[in-house]
């Protein structure tokens, strides 16, 4: 049975369909939802000082938009978490303190085509995460 199921957003067009994939699952299984956004650390970590709090607020601000877009879509209230870290790693130990029966994930995300098959977070959720990863690419328009 399916009771709990993260949905990991960071907001861009190509996790739009994955969002509403896994919504739609969840509601076939009445399960929990959980929608989650990890500012990467490192991205704020190598900024320059005099930039670094600005940085860190305009991504924070990005995943509370990200997390805020999956509930409206949600159309009812659901739990929603932006976590700092390594976006693969952060995103499987929420899966596990949550009791995460599936993780859906888009293959892409902000940075594209970076990888020829599916993008590295996704990837690296998918050898990583404790628990089932579906996983959903963006249909060609």
């Amino acid at each position: 049975m399916i009771d709990t199921v993260v949905i990991a957003t960071d907001g861009s067009e190509s996790v739009r369909r994955a969002v509403e994939v896994a919504l739609d699952f969840a509601e076939r299984f009445d399960a929990e939802v959980h929608a989650v956004s990890v500012i990467e650390t490192s991205e704020t970590a190598s900024a320059p000082a005099d930039i670094r709090d600005q940085l860190h607020d305009a991504l924070e601000r990005q995943g509370e938009e990200a997390v805020a877009e999956v509930e409206s879509r949600a159309g009812h209230s659901i739990t929603t978490a932006v976590l700092e870290g390594r976006p693969a790693t952060t995103i499987s130990a929420y899966a596990r303190e949550v009791d995460a029966d599936v993780v859906a994930t888009g293959t892409r995300g902000r940075h594209g085509e970076n990888r020829f098959l599916i993008g590295s977070v996704a990837e690296r959720v998918v050898r990583t995460c404790p628990v089932p990863v579906l996983t959903v690419r963006q249909l060609q328009s």
